[in-house]
């Protein structure tokens, strides 16, 4: 298995050349079809065309023709985070407050494995969650497995692209 740390100190600097922040790194697939997983995203729109992702893509190939940092065949894929996007880092939860997400545990807390709830607050060692009929529940951040944002309407009109038909028209005052 690859090492993703190590994976991630080779692509972070490629990434962020092209003014990009990564979102995620992850490596799946087993002996049958394994593949590198790279989420990235521009800090200031939160998204990801076409064209950053071949820019990426290829930038991080060309690293990897080099480095040959993972030994056994594998297949390189390279995307935005979507809209019901993975909660990787601390700023994310910060971003995010307001909206729901599904948290996966490593191991129970409470008695659960899973909790999905309405994002309240991060201190940056956990997460404080509103769930249905438990009320407000921090989760500590180490004790993660993976965690997503729930595709709602509210975050479909949150991450909704503007549109720029009409903006040759605009005129500003000077």
């Amino acid at each position: 298995m690859a090492d993703i740390a190590a994976l991630t100190t080779l692509i972070e600097p490629e990434a962020k050349a092209l003014g990009l922040e990564l979102v995620r790194v992850a490596f799946f697939g087993g002996k049958s079809d394994p593949t590198l997983q790279i989420m990235a995203e521009r800090p200031d729109t939160r998204q990801l065309d076409i064209s950053d992702c071949e820019a990426l893509s290829r930038r991080i190939s060309e690293k990897f023709d080099e480095l040959d940092p993972i030994e056994e065949a594998y297949r390189l894929e390279v995307s935005s985070p979507g809209i019901d996007r993975p909660l990787t880092r601390v700023q994310d939860w910060i971003d995010w407050a307001g909206f729901d997400a599904r948290v996966k545990m490593a191991s129970p807390l409470n008695g659960r494995k899973q909790f999905d709830g309405r994002i309240i607050a991060s201190d940056g060692d956990s997460v404080t969650l509103g769930v249905n009929k438990l009320g407000e529940v921090a989760v500590p951040l180490a004790q993660i497995a993976s965690a997503k944002l729930i595709l709602t309407d509210a975050l479909i009109k949150a991450t909704a692209p503007l549109s720029t038909e009409g903006a040759d028209k605009i005129q500003l005052e000077g």
